[in-house]
C-alpha cells in the first residue's frame, strides 16, 4: 500500500484549527459557465456571501446563448465586487474560462468555481486563514457531493481532510493525487504566474487531472482543513449531463486515459516519482473499477473498445507500478485486463470493482494449489488472499430478500469462503442496516449470528420490517466480524433467478400497501426500492408509464 502517513522527519506540522482572523480582500472567486442562466446566480451569491475577504467575484461566461451574461451584468450592476467578462468564442470545455480568470483576477489569492456548485459559508475564510497561517501557496479543503433532487451528500476524498495539517511538500502524502479537483482549493495567485500552472485550452476532458498535477510537480507547502469548503451539485437527471457524468461514450474514457497519462508524465517530469507512481495506482483504484462496474450497461462495440483502450494504456505500467499492494482490487483488475485479449468475466469484474470489492466463487487453484483467477487463466494469481489481513480481503457475501404480509419478511445472507482466510478468522456475527439513498437515514439496525450453513458457506437470517422503513431507495450495508477481533465492511451481491427481484405488492398496516423491489446496483449490490401507500404505489407506475412511452416514441 502506498505510504500516507508522514513521518516528523518529514515536517509535516499537525495543527489545532487556526485563530487568526483572516485578511480582508485577499481572495478572487472565479466563476464560470455556459448556457447555465438558472444555476450561475446562486454561485456568484454564494462567493459574494463570503464576505469581506472576496475581494472580487471574476465571473467567466464561455459565450451563452441563453441570456446567462445579461443576468450576471445585472448582477454587477448591484455589487462592485462582481466583474463579468464575456469571451467571443465558446471553448468547448472548463480550462479556457478558468484562465481566463486566473488571468483577470488581481487578488493575492484565488479559488474556482462551477456555476452550478455554490461555496458553504465560510468556505474562503477557512481556506485564507489555514494558508495565511502556514504560509502556504495551496490550502484545500473537504468538498461534499450533494445527489440533487435528493439533496444527499457524500464527502469527496474525507480521508485527507479528518484534521487541520501542513505539508511541506506533496510527495508526504502520496493520496493527494486522488483530489484530482481545483475546485475545493485555494491558490496564491503569484505562485500560479511564477510556475506557468494553467488549464488545458479548448475541449479538454478532466482539464483538473493535469492542472491539479502541474501544482504538484511544483512542490508547494501545503495546508489542508477539515472544513466544508465546496458543495458539488450532482444532477443526473438533468437533461445536458455534465462532462465528468457523461460515460456512455467511449470517447469520454480515452478523454480521462489521456488526461490521466499527461498528470502522470508532468510529475515523472518533475522528478515527482512517487507521486507519479501513486497517480498510476490511483488510475487502478478509481478511474478503473468505476468504469468496470458500468461495463453491463453499455453495448458490445463499447466494451470491446474500452476493454482495448485500457489494456493499451495498462501496456505502459512498468513491473514497480504492479508491486505496491499487489492484492488490491484496482491491480487484480489491471491484471486481468492485461491477459485477457477480449472482454470476459463481467458479472465478476464488476463485483471486484464495487467498493468495498467482492470475488464470488468458483475459487480456482493451480494443479499445485495455487489461487489463481480461472483454471484458463492460471497467470494471473491470488496468491496475495492467502497472506492479505482478511479486514482487506474482497470477502463475498450475497443476499436476498422474501417480503410477507403486513409489511414484513425476511433477509437471507450468505457469506462465502475465500481460500480457507475467511473459517482461519472465525466469522462470528454480521451487523445489518439499510441506508436511505435520499438523506442517510438508517433502518433495521441489528446483529445476527453466523453459523456454518454448508462447506465453504456461513448464512444468517433476519426479520425485515420493510414497513418501516418508509418510501425510498435503500442500500444494504454490513459489517462480518470475526472472532479474532478483526472486522470488514461489505456490501451483499442481489441473488437473482427464481423471481428474487420481482417486485412485490404487499399489505402493511401502517401505509395500507407497499410496493416492495429487491434489485441489484449497478455494482451488482442488493438494495431495495419501497413506494408507500396507494399513491405512492400510482406515482412508480405512472413514472413507468412515461418512461415506456418515451421509449416506444
Amino acid at each position: 500500500m502506498l505510504p500516507d502517513s508522514p513521518t516528523q522527519s518529514e515536517n509535516t506540522e499537525n495543527t489545532q484549527t487556526p485563530q487568526s482572523t483572516p485578511r480582508t480582500g485577499a481572495v478572487g472567486v472565479v466563476v464560470i459557465g455556459y448556457n447555465d442562466r438558472a444555476h450561475v446566480a446562486d454561485a456568484v451569491r454564494s462567493a459574494l456571501a463570503q464576505g469581506p475577504s472576496v475581494a472580487e467575484v471574476v465571473a467567466v461566461d464561455d459565450r451563452s446563448t441563453d441570456g446567462s451574461a445579461e443576468s450576471l451584468d445585472r448582477m454587477a450592476a448591484g455589487d462592485a465586487r462582481l466583474r463579468v467578462i464575456r469571451r467571443d468564442v465558446n471553448s468547448g470545455g472548463c480550462g479556457s474560462p478558468r484562465n481566463t480568470g486566473i488571468d483577470a483576477v488581481t487578488a493575492p489569492y484565488v479559488m474556482f468555481l462551477d456555476s452550478d456548485d455554490v461555496l458553504p459559508p465560510g468556505a474562503v475564510d477557512a481556506l485564507l486563514t489555514a494558508a495565511e497561517g502556514a504560509g502556504a501557496a495551496v490550502a484545500s479543503g473537504l468538498c461534499v457531493r450533494r445527489e440533487l433532487p435528493s439533496g444527499r451528500e457524500q464527502p469527496w476524498q474525507e480521508p485527507l481532510y479528518t484534521a487541520h495539517s501542513v505539508l511541506a511538500r506533496p510527495a508526504q502524502r502520496p493520496l493527494l493525487v486522488h483530489d484530482t479537483l481545483c475546485v475545493n482549493k485555494l491558490y496564491r495567485t503569484d505562485f500560479l504566474r511564477e510556475h506557468g500552472i494553467r488549464f488545458p485550452e479548448g475541449r479538454f476532458l478532466y482539464e483538473d487531472f493535469v492542472f491539479t498535477a502541474r501544482v504538484l510537480a511544483a512542490s508547494p507547502r501545503i495546508a489542508l482543513v477539515p472544513d466544508r469548503v465546496y458543495v458539488w451539485h450532482v444532477r443526473r437527471a438533468a437533461e445536458r449531463l455534465s462532462l465528468s457524468l457523461d460515460r456512455g461514450h467511449i470517447d469520454n474514457w480515452e478523454a480521462r486515459t489521456r488526461a490521466c497519462a499527461l498528470a502522470y508524465d508532468i510529475l515523472l517530469a518533475a522528478g515527482q516519482k512517487e507521486l507519479a507512481r501513486a497517480a498510476r495506482a490511483k488510475f487502478l483504484d478509481h478511474d478503473v473499477r468505476m468504469y468496470a462496474r458500468e461495463l453491463g450497461l453499455r453495448d458490445a462495440e463499447y466494451r470491446h473498445a474500452w476493454w482495448t483502450h485500457t489494456r493499451a494504456y495498462l501496456g505502459r505500467y512498468d513491473a514497480a507500478d504492479w508491486e505496491q499492494d499487489p492484492g488490491s482490487p484496482g491491480r487484480l483488475l489491471g491484471r486481468l485486463l492485461l491477459e485477457s485479449p477480449e472482454p470476459r468475466d463481467l458479472p465478476r469484474l464488476r463485483d471486484l470493482a464495487a467498493r468495498p470489492g467482492r470475488l464470488l466463487p468458483p475459487y480456482a487453484r493451480t494443479p499445485d494449489g495455487a489461487p489463481v483467477w480461472s483454471a484458463d487463466l492460471p497467470q494471473v494469481s491470488l496468491a496475495p488472499f492467502l497472506t492479505d489481513p482478511v479486514e482487506t480481503l474482497p470477502l463475498a457475501l450475497d443476499a436476498e430478500v422474501r417480503p410477507r404480509g403486513a409489511g414484513t419478511g425476511a433477509l437471507t445472507l450468505r457469506l462465502h469462503e475465500l481460500y480457507g482466510r475467511v473459517a482461519q478468522a472465525g466469522p462470528r456475527e454480521v451487523e445489518v442496516r439499510w441506508e436511505s439513498r435520499d438523506d442517510a437515514r438508517t433502518r433495521g439496525r441489528t446483529t445476527a449470528a453466523l453459523a456454518p450453513a454448508g462447506p465453504d458457506l456461513w448464512s444468517a437470517e433476519l426479520p425485515l420490517d420493510v414497513g418501516a422503513f418508509g418510501a425510498g431507495v435503500w442500500d444494504l450495508r454490513l459489517a462480518v466480524r470475526f472472532a479474532d477481533g478483526a472486522e470488514r465492511e461489505v456490501t451483499a451481491a442481489a441473488r437473482a433467478g427464481a423471481g428474487r427481484l420481482r417486485r412485490r405488492v404487499v399489505p402493511d398496516l401502517r401505509h395500507g400497501v407497499l410496493l416492495v423491489q429487491p434489485y441489484a446496483t449497478h455494482s451488482g449490490a442488493l438494495a431495495l426500492r419501497v413506494a408507500t401507500g396507494v399513491r405512492g404505489l400510482a406515482r412508480i407506475l405512472r413514472g413507468r408509464l412515461r418512461r415506456l412511452r418515451r421509449l416506444l416514441r
